[in-house]
């Protein structure tokens, strides 16, 4: 049976347009093309992935159809240059990045391609579509069909869905002007724009990811195809610019979706953002923080616990309590069955003390090797910093990686079984994943519960810009049934003291408005204060150009009014001592 295009082509006489057709997988996978007239707009000559770009300067009247596609030629760098016209001949194939299982869209490309020259002259690179909030649409994407929502066999309307647009462009010159930045420079090379400023911003620049349908689709990551001798890959922070223009053709990836790979690369405007630094906690106000410290051992660098404890004494004016998340083993990423932390919690108390801060006293309670997820070999827990000289902390011995912390009734007041202990640590719920621990603390005289959390991560979920739609959260359910648990630990102390002073806090790996908050929250027991904060300074993480948040510290009744500050100081920022920033919580208990 001959392939044929929607404009009635076959493949043998197929245009660019005719092989993307105007759904997201093409009328021509698996098939041969012949003879496909094109011009050169970029090549990709590193990596693995090598090819080049390919546009058909004579486009059709369908807006659905791109006229662009990605040429793959492996390892081997093509021996095109940007201008060429020229004819070319191979197999279209839909390519998963990251694998078709990991739920991504598909790139439309050529592969065991020829060519051949169909002019000497250089050609006129066609114009880069212009991205601006005009054009993309304020919807994100179209539900998809059948049980898994996918969206491939619906034809493109990129004048009412952002997803359906950039897939219209795919393999197309397309790129923003004087673009504000939304996600910092990373490790890879890449960051975040937006094409649309006034798409839900925050106060300092980025754009908020508010609730599960605000998915900005105004975003788009920006790469470079430049030489990097001679032009660097910008640094930038959210709140800068790109003035001038970014283009190039129009890629996806699986770490973040549409992607404009820059031939042209506006120029950095620093807009100078600052680093922020919380108030200082009365004399009769408790201060407890919340910090992912982000894998830290002592093969961490140095200048990583000079930031963390400059940080701490400076931006959170040392804390009375803080709970830390990723401290690892003192192996660090080592996998040789260490399962301590000590010379990693003495390194971070003593940068403190030398940084002008506390005396901090850790506390801690090591895992059982390999059992509770993160990077191979770094045991990864969560741990209690305190100021001895502010708080007491009532040391019981029991506590170990097995055995669940019991709430008992000491006359009339909330005891714990052990000091610190693990909640629930032989649950489903906890496997491969980090188990929380309960700390009891006693500031001027008045007992204070606090619970320090990292939830189960994401990994596994249906990207948001893949094509299920709407994508499947599947990792939810392990998170919804840890807050269950914190939930029903909290409800045992309260059971013995209606006015007990407890908070949970920590990296939750999930949203406010998600079923786990929801569970965490559910009778009462905890309630958000960070749901005082103005709604656009909710963030403390930056994914994809999306400002959010993941970490939170819920309070009992019985804590009573609470000032909230998420301190900014790492997740809009390309030089980041962690990609989360800490939150300080200060209370009258």
């Amino acid at each position: 049976m001959t392939a044929v295009s929607a404009s009635g082509n076959t493949a043998e006489e197929a245009r660019l347009h005719d092989i993307q057709g105007n759904t997201r997988v093409s009328p021509f996978a698996g098939k041969q093309v012949t003879d496909v007239p094109g011009v050169v707009t970029a090549v990709r000559g590193f990596g693995k992935a090598q090819g080049f770009w390919l546009q058909d300067p004579k486009p059709d009247d369908d807006p659905a159809t791109s006229e662009g596609i990605f040429v793959f030629t492996g390892g081997e760098t093509p021996d095109v240059e940007p201008g060429d016209s020229i004819r070319i001949s191979g197999k279209v194939a839909e390519y998963y990045p990251g694998g078709e299982e990991a739920g991504g869209q598909s790139v439309t490309q050529l592969t065991d391609a020829k060519w051949k020259a169909a002019s000497k002259a250089k050609q006129k690179l066609p114009k880069a579509t212009a991205l601006n909030a005009d054009r993309v649409p304020d919807a994100y994407v179209p539900e998809g069909k059948g049980d898994d929502g996918n969206i491939e066999s619906l034809k493109l309307q990129p004048t009412k869905y952002a997803l359906d647009l950039y897939e219209s462009l795919e393999g197309m010159r397309a790129g923003v002007k004087d673009a504000p930045v939304t996600g910092p420079t990373t490790e890879f090379g890449e960051l975040w724009v937006t094409a649309d400023p006034d798409e839900h911003p925050t106060p300092r620049g980025g754009t908020l990811y508010g609730d599960y349908d605000q998915q900005n689709g105004a975003r788009m990551k920006v790469s470079s195809l430049l030489p990097r001798e001679e032009h660097p890959f910008p640094k930038a922070d959210v709140g800068d610019a790109l003035s001038g223009t970014t283009a190039g053709p129009v890629d996806y990836d699986n770490f973040g979706g549409y992607t404009v790979r820059a031939t042209t690369m506006g120029e950095l405007k620093d807009n100078k953002l600052k680093r922020e630094k919380t108030g200082k906690p009365g004399a009769d106000e408790l201060s407890v923080a919340t910090y992912n410290v982000e894998n830290l051992s002592p093969a961490s660098e140095s200048s990583k616990f000079d930031r963390l404890s400059e940080a701490l004494v400076g931006n959170l004016a040392s804390p009375d309590i803080v709970a830390l998340e990723e401290v690892q083993d003192d192996s660090g990423p080592d996998d040789d069955g260490t399962v301590s932390a000590g010379k990693t919690l003495d390194k971070l108390t003593a940068a403190i003390k030398k940084a002008g801060g506390p005396s901090y006293e850790s506390r801690q309670i090591d895992p059982e090797n390999n059992a509770d997820g993160g990077q191979p070999g770094g045991n990864i827990r969560v741990a209690f910093l305190f100021n001895p000289d502010r708080v007491e902390f009532a040391d019981r011995k029991g506590g170990d990686a097995t055995t669940a912390v019991k709430v008992t009734d000491d006359g009339g007041k909330p005891k714990l079984s052990a000091n610190p202990g693990r909640i629930s640590p032989q649950e489903e719920a906890w496997k491969e994943s980090r188990k929380p621990l309960a700390g009891e603390f006693t500031f001027k005289g008045r007992q204070v519960f606090v619970v320090a959390n990292h939830f189960s991560s994401k990994g596994g979920d249906q990207p948001m810009e893949g094509r299920n739609q709407p994508p499947t959260r599947e990792s939810e359910k392990q998170r919804t049934a840890q807050a269950e648990l914190v939930n029903s630990f909290a409800k045992k102390v309260e059971s013995v003291d209606k006015k007990a002073a407890v908070i949970a806090a920590g990296d939750f790996n999930d949203f406010p408005f998600s079923p786990a908050l929801d569970a965490m929250r559910k009778g009462g027991v905890f309630s958000s204060p960070m749901d005082e904060l103005p709604a656009g300074e909710r963030y403390g993480y930056v994914f994809n150009g999306n400002s959010q948040v993941l970490d939170h510290a819920v309070t009992s009744p019985g804590v009573g009014k609470v000032e909230y500050d998420i301190v900014h100081i790492n997740a809009e920022f390309h030089d980041q001592a962690s990609d989360h920033d800490p939150s300080v919580i200060r209370l009258k208990p």
